[in-house]
């Protein structure tokens, strides 16, 4: 069985990433990018589904683990009667391959190590034919099925039914690589990888890019720790970053909130934008952005909310009965399904993205400034109409404030273009628009009698995403129609001291009710209390959500307050995002800006 989410950690060469465990198993990994089929996938099933173990052979041995440095190296020392053995895991940077090596080194002692690899490609749809290629010493297995092979080297490995098993004694001082190569099965093997010379170069890059993190404030290691993981997600030559290196890690254990997340959300790369400037990262942040404008190129009616890694736009929601799911939570979906909705906030983050490139001093071309007129045009004509919201509801459309308030920090980023910036455009119309939206937020996104903005339009509901309202501009953190949004944020959706995102017994969504609390709303909710005044309650839900993470730093989607345990998507790029911004915040507090 699946380990609790919390017992994995990613490593990755910012095309794809693997998930270990604390057992020493890998057991998710899809190459060669995060949204390619699975060839490990018992994180959704059984070993059975695909996974290569690498720990001692005692069942009684211990560990502890951790990043080396700012890097995503991941070290597993194990511990056991006959001695201690580190487990080195990572996967080569810079070599445009896609390996993953596992370097055991003995500490002390003489421990017995075992190996156990099932290889299980296409979703463990496909059993690989699998030779052994003795033209190599040491000696490799070569796996091939279909479009797909894997040659795996190291120490020796024998067939045992349809896994491939092994063990090694290792003394101290002793080191012995493991390593294995995915590439096209119609071409030939790729050489074997100098292990210690990827792992150098593995080491330097990472350290070099975690260095430039300005951040000097408070939570100074989750911030980089997050910001190193948001690079991990990124896609290293399209600047794509995934929402979460994995699909379909339940939202609620047993039920059917499960979804994939390896693709691009343009809110998540707006965002991303925002932090890498506000971080000291703006000789990277080209790469976002230009991301950025080739996805969302074309005929504004055609714009999606999500796009593959390299901007693919196919991206059909379909069941994979092949894998069983997390701990049997079913069903295990590939693509998504709310990649076709409408969702109106979306083009407010575009623009508020490109905005925080202008205000850093990113140029604008004619092509880039002539693509925001277009969305705002498409905008003029739409703004108007019911959306599925930044939740992406699979049932009715509303006309969600939140959607509407980010509808007019479109408008506002379009006027300050041309009042800030020189830029052309019929900024008066732009004006009336901004106003238009305004008012009909006020007159219909607004309980007067509870003091509290409402997630949609004829609802008594709230939302924890109207908390944005104050991010982008809409109302200061301190308007007492925030605060008063606030109050009601905390007596309905608070679960614990942690923020749900709604409550969805309201049946709002179309699925069956039940989830746990959102982690990136209740970062929202720190850098609401830090921007209010509110400092020592910004620093006790801080200090609560960091303690969340798990050893190596990670967080997902959710978390489960009676289990106390993670759950969904996991690493997911949002949180992440939203803790950066919240340590942010509460740093400007401190330093009374």
């Amino acid at each position: 069985m699946s380990l609790p989410i919390e017992d994995y950690a990613l490593i990755s060469d910012c095309f794809t990433g693997a998930l270990v465990g604390k057992d020493g198993s890998i057991d998710w990994l899809c190459l060669p990018r995060y949204d390619s089929q699975s060839m490990f996938g018992s994180l959704l099933g059984t070993e059975d589904h695909g996974r290569w173990l690498v720990a001692p052979a005692d069942p009684s041995a211990s560990s502890t683990r951790h990043y080396e440095g700012d890097t995503m190296i991941l070290v597993t020392r194990w511990r056991t009667a006959e001695g201690e053995v580190e487990v080195t895991d990572a996967m080569p940077m810079g070599d445009h391959r896609a390996d993953v090596v596992r370097r055991v080194r003995g500490i002390r002692g003489q421990v017995r190590m075992r190996q156990d690899l099932r290889i299980r490609f296409g979703y463990a749809r496909a059993t690989p034919w699998v030779r052994k290629d003795s033209s190599t010493r040491p000696s490799a297995l070569v796996a091939v099925a279909g479009p797909d092979a894997i040659v795996v080297r190291g120490s020796s490995l024998h067939a045992i039914d349809h896994a491939h098993a092994g063990e090694f004694t290792v003394g101290p001082g002793e080191v012995i690589d493991l390593s294995l190569t995915w590439y096209p099965s119609h071409r030939t093997p790729p050489e074997p990888l100098d292990v210690e010379a990827s792992l150098q170069r593995t080491r330097e890059w990472w350290t070099d890019w975690a260095a430039g993190c300005v951040h000097e404030g408070p939570y100074r290691d989750a911030v980089v720790r997050s910001l190193v993981l948001m690079r991990a997600l990124s896609h290293l030559e399209t600047g794509g970053i995934v929402a979460a290196a994995t699909t379909s890690l339940p939202e609620q254990f047993g039920g059917e909130r499960n979804w994939d997340y390896r693709y691009v959300w343009l809110r998540d790369a707006s965002l991303t934008i925002g932090v890498l400037l506000e971080y000291g990262y703006d000789d990277s942040v080209d790469h976002w952005r230009d991301w950025l404008l080739r996805a969302i190129a074309g005929d504004p009616a055609d714009l999606q909310i999500m796009y593959g890694l390299s901007g693919e736009r196919d991206l059909q929601e379909r069941v994979i009965e092949s894998l069983p799911g997390y701990q049997g939570a079913r069903p295990v979906r590939v693509g998504n399904g709310a990649s076709t909705q409408f969702q109106a906030d979306v083009i407010g983050e575009v623009m508020l993205g490109l905005d925080r490139g202008r205000r850093a001093g990113d140029a604008e071309t004619r092509f880039s400034w002539a693509l925001q007129r277009a969305l705002m045009a498409y905008l003029e004509d739409n703004w108007r109409m019911p959306d599925h919201g930044i939740w992406e509801i699979r049932g009715e459309p509303q006309h969600f404030t939140h959607s509407r308030g980010l509808v007019w920090a479109a408008f506002d980023c379009a006027v300050r273009a041309v009042e800030d910036y020189g830029l052309d455009g019929p900024v008066d119309r732009w004006r009336r628009e901004r106003d238009a939206v305004r008012a009909e937020i006020e007159a219909n996104g607004w309980d007067a009698e509870r003091q509290t903005y409402v997630q949609y339009y004829g609802s008594s509901e709230v939302d924890a995403s109207l908390l944005q309202l104050a991010q982008v501009g809409f109302v200061s953190p301190e308007d007492p129609r925030m605060l008063g949004t606030v109050r009601a944020i905390e007596e309905d959706l608070m679960i614990d001291g942690l923020v749900l995102r709604y409550r969805t017994s309201s049946g709002v969504d179309g699925l069956p009710p039940g989830e746990h609390p959102f982690l990136a709303c209740s970062f929202w909710l720190v850098e609401q209390y830090a921007g209010s005044g509110r400092l020592d309650d910004a620093r006790g839900l801080m200090d609560r959500l960091v303690a969340l993470r798990n050893d190596v730093g990670m967080l997902s989607e959710e978390y489960d307050v009676k289990g106390r345990s993670h759950a969904g998507n996991t690493p997911q790029a949002l949180t992440h995002i939203a803790l950066v911004r919240a340590a942010g915040a509460i740093a400007r507090a401190e330093a009374g800006s």
